[in-house]
């Protein structure tokens, strides 16, 4: 079974190398190179730097549904297309090109979390399990057959970059049965509940930014869901500050109330306490502007000021409001 596989960012890497270590896979599809990093050089996505390690010839576009890219990949003659978080839809004359169809592997139990940010998404509304489901495409979003489907538990403080990439490497062993099933022609075709269905959105620099006037379990959702991109950040005497590690704050160890955003002292797990709406927020892990992550507490030692004079934290504007 040839497969031409289709795929972007480091989430999908492991999907690939299952693919290829079963399958022929003679070509692979993945975005154009970026601006990466302070200098803003351009970086090759983590699925074109593995596929050449693969010695897979890497076919870059932004959107495959231009008549040249139709053309050149319809002369592959692919049995089937698998897409993994690549980045671009794919047209019903693209779906229509390789013998078997195509299928996808999402990052959620669908119908729950369609779209763009299925783990960041989970992870807002803190569910205790999500997990993966291959199915095969069509010309909606994310709306096909389901093919297989495999629940993973989520850890409490879990971050996104975390359940990521554990959600690839099982992703990856589903989609090997998946592929095995393809290629026996007993691929089952269980069609979505559409009436249960929610659409993720994409995620934007704004999302991360933290309301101390929210819960702390909020927080600690956004916080962790927010990790490691776009980071959860709040400011701190103007300057901001990223947290790239929260606990909610048991409801026994909780310190007198204060106005949102407060400092209120060392936590029990050893971090720094901030007073929320309700309930409080310890930080454990942060990383201030121009500085490598850090403990929360060495952070606070360095600045040298007392709790009881602190700035509190506050919300950065996104750039809408500004």
């Amino acid at each position: 079974m040839r497969i031409v596989f289709f795929g972007t960012p480091e989430f999908a890497v492991p999907a690939l190398d299952a693919a290829a270590g079963r399958f022929e896979v003679p070509l692979a599809v993945a975005q154009p190179d970026r601006p990466k990093g302070r200098g803003r050089a351009l970086a090759a996505p983590p699925v074109k730097t593995r596929a050449l390690e693969l010695v897979i010839p890497c076919f870059q576009v932004a959107s495959p549904n231009t008549p040249n890219a139709l053309s050149a990949l319809a002369a592959v003659r692919a049995d089937l297309f698998v897409v993994v978080a690549y980045g671009a839809i794919l047209s019903k004359e693209l779906l229509a090109v390789p013998r078997l169809g195509c299928i996808n592997l999402h990052a959620s139990l669908l119908p729950r979390y369609r779209g763009a940010s299925p783990i960041q998404a989970a992870l807002l509304d803190g569910l205790r399990e999500t997990g993966a489901s291959t199915m095969w495409m069509d010309e909606g979003l994310d709306t096909g057959d389901v093919i297989h489907q495999r629940a993973l538990a989520i850890g409490p403080d879990e971050t996104a970059g975390e359940l990521s990439a554990r959600l690839a490497a099982d992703g990856a062993r589903l989609l090997v049965e998946t592929l095995d099933a393809v290629a026996a022609g007993r691929a089952p075709r269980t069609p979505q509940d559409h009436a249960r269905a929610t659409v993720t959105k994409k995620i934007r620099k704004a999302d991360g930014f933290l309301d101390f006037t929210q819960p702390a379990m909020t927080l600690h959702n956004r916080a962790r869901a927010m990790t490691p991109w776009p980071g959860a950040t709040a400011l701190f005497a103007g300057e901001p500050v990223r947290f790239t590690r929260t606990r909610v704050v048991p409801a026994a160890a909780a310190i007198a109330r204060a106005a949102p955003g407060t400092i209120l002292g060392p936590g029990p797990s050893g971090g720094l306490v901030v007073e929320c709406a309700t309930g409080a927020l310890e930080i454990l892990r942060v990383t201030p502007a121009g500085k490598p992550e850090m403990e929360a507490q060495a952070w606070w030692r360095g600045l040298r000021i007392d709790v009881a004079s602190a700035p509190r934290f506050t919300t950065p504007r996104s750039e809408e409001e500004s």
